[in-house]
This record gives C-alpha cells, sequence and structure tokens, in this order.
C-alpha cells in the first residue's frame, strides 16, 4: 500500500474560480451602455474629433506596409526579399513592383479622395489619379536606389565605426530615417496628401528623427547617431551635409496675416549648403538663416543668423572648476 502524501491536494481552477459573475462586475457592465452613450454624444459635438459617415482614410498599416516593400526594392536582398540570384531577380523584383503598384495606386486614390471630400470638393477621378501617381513613383525608384547609394557612402566615409555598407543599411538609424525621408519626399514631390507624413512621422517614432517629407535635401546626406533631429518644412540641405545627433532646423517665428492665421507658404526654417556639418546639440533657425558651403557648426550652438562658407563656429570653453574631495 502506498502511503499517502502530506501535500495538500492542488485545487483547479473551476474549484478555485466561481463560475458566475460576481455582483461588482455584472454592475459595472451594466452601466457600461451609459458610458457608451457619453462618447456618442461626443460626436455630435464641435469640440471633440470624429470621422462618421465619411470617405474611407488612407490606412496606416497599409501604408507603413508599403514604405517596407520600398525599401525591399530600394535594396534589394536586404531584407523581406532574402535569397534573390541573378536567376530569379527579374521575376522577385517583378512581383514586388506589382504589388507595389496596386496597393500605392489604392492608398493614393483613399487619400485624394479624402481631401475632395474635406474641402467640399466633388471628386471623379480619384482612381485614375492614384494609378497615375503611384507609377510616377514607381517610375523614379531607380533614381531613388542611386541617391541613397550615395548616402550609404556618406555614412561609411563619415564614421570611422562603421564596418562595413551592410551594417550601415541593416542597422542605421540616421539611413532608415532618410530611406523614409527620400520615399515620402518623392510622394510629396507628385502632391500626394497625407500618406508622406504617415510616412515620416513613422519613421520618428521607430527612430527618434524627424524630418518634414517637404523638406529638400541634396545627395551623400549623413546623420550620425541621429536621436533627437528635427529638419523643417522648408528647410533646404546641399549635398554631403552632415548631422549628429539632437541637431534642429527650425523656424525662427510664425508669422501671421491680417486675420491672424498663421502664414504657411513662406520658408521658415534655415538653408545649408554643400558640405555642412553640424554637431551635436545646435539650433540653426529662420527661413533668411543660410549656412555657407563647407562651414562646420560646432555643438550646442544658437543661431539665428547667416554664416559665410568655410567658417567655423564654436563656442568659447566654459569655466570648469575641479574641487578636490
Amino acid at each position: 500500500m502506498k502511503p499517502q502524501s502530506s501535500e495538500t491536494p492542488m485545487t483547479t481552477d473551476a474549484e478555485s474560480c466561481p463560475s458566475k459573475e460576481s455582483p461588482q462586475s455584472a454592475n459595472f457592465r451594466a452601466r457600461l451602455p451609459e458610458v457608451v452613450d457619453r462618447i456618442v454624444a461626443t460626436c455630435d459635438s464641435r469640440k471633440c474629433f470624429e470621422h462618421v459617415e465619411a470617405e474611407a482614410l488612407p490606412s496606416r498599416s497599409q501604408t507603413i506596409g508599403i514604405l517596407e516593400t520600398c525599401r525591399d526594392l530600394l535594396f534589394p536582398g536586404y531584407f523581406g526579399s532574402q535569397g534573390i540570384d541573378r536567376i530569379n531577380l527579374k521575376y522577385r523584383i517583378g512581383l514586388e513592383v506589382s504589388s507595389l503598384f496596386d496597393r500605392l495606386s489604392q492608398e493614393i486614390a483613399n487619400a485624394i479622395r479624402h481631401e475632395c471630400t474635406r474641402h467640399g470638393q466633388t471628386c471623379r477621378h480619384c482612381e485614375e489619379a492614384g494609378q497615375d501617381k503611384a507609377f510616377s513613383f514607381v517610375q523614379c525608384l531607380p533614381e531613388l536606389r542611386a541617391l541613397l547609394a550615395s548616402d550609404v557612402h556618406a555614412a561609411y566615409q563619415g564614421d570611422p565605426a562603421a564596418a562595413g555598407f551592410d551594417e550601415i543599411i541593416f542597422s542605421y538609424p540616421g539611413l532608415r530615417a532618410v530611406t523614409i525621408y527620400r520615399i515620402a519626399y518623392a510622394l510629396h514631390r507628385l502632391e500626394v496628401p497625407i500618406l508622406p507624413r504617415i510616412m515620416t512621422e513613422h519613421a520618428h517614432s521607430v527612430t527618434g528623427i524627424d524630418i518634414h517629407p517637404g523638406a529638400q535635401i541634396g545627395e551623400a546626406f549623413f546623420i550620425d547617431h541621429g536621436t533627437g533631429v528635427v529638419i523643417g518644412q522648408t528647410a533646404v540641405l546641399g549635398r554631403g551635409v552632415r548631422l549628429y545627433q539632437g541637431v534642429t532646423l527650425g523656424a525662427l517665428a510664425f508669422k501671421r496675416d491680417q486675420d491672424g492665421q498663421l502664414e504657411r507658404q513662406t520658408k521658415r526654417h534655415p538653408t545649408l549648403e554643400d558640405d555642412v556639418t553640424v554637431y551635436a546639440g545646435s539650433t540653426i533657425l529662420g527661413g533668411k538663416t543660410v549656412i555657407g558651403a563647407r562651414s562646420v557648426i560646432g555643438g550646442n550652438i544658437w543661431l539665428t543668423h547667416s554664416v559665410p562658407p568655410d567658417t567655423k563656429v564654436v563656442l568659447n570653453p566654459p569655466e570648469l572648476l575641479f574641487k578636490k574631495h
């Protein structure tokens, strides 16, 4: 005969937890319709925002998926399209280009239709416009590849810690943010609404780098480290510009018209000419501010006026106090 165990027998979930809903839970659930009614009531208030009985917005998840497909095409074999060889290269790229065209056409059409509705316009050609702009974007992919290749080379030449091109493409947040910006800028130039901003704000959320899709940035652009970099809508950057973490290219002030509304079409952000370097933590503001070619802006500088070419701007070293314990 086996001896009886002295251990307390384990209880099952059915024994330990009551199967019926508790009075407290039932009370809360009974009060949920009241909360629903209050939420619905706010939809009739102009103080809150809703998008009820309106045309479908572009899908944020689809837009991010489009970004990933673009990245596969811009850097074949590095990301989702691994395993490509010379035999299946044309076939694999053909499939991705076809898928990209279809999905991008639909999202652009949704964006255009939404803008038409928002401004009280009647839009009858959204699908055709979506296809036209999507095809124009697909046509520029070879040029985007060449442009991004110059960015990769700039990163390798500018960072002695870079082990090689593959490491930069796989892991550098600066290159990822610049890749997304260049895709978004191409769509921005085609006057595609909403989608470019969704793309660059996605890049902002995953890299900490905030580049407006309307900024104009030349080839061989490099952002080192990158966290906290902000580049405003009307900024213009020449070839070979290099920025470090925490750099802001922002607006000095927001002008308003006679009705008190913001003037949105003026140049508010600075211009950096070719081969300018701006070190960590510096802020450059104003649409009339021009940093001349080959100039170097040291760390933690605040600039609101122009700098001539071949100029180095640095702070006087602070006085440090050393005390022995």
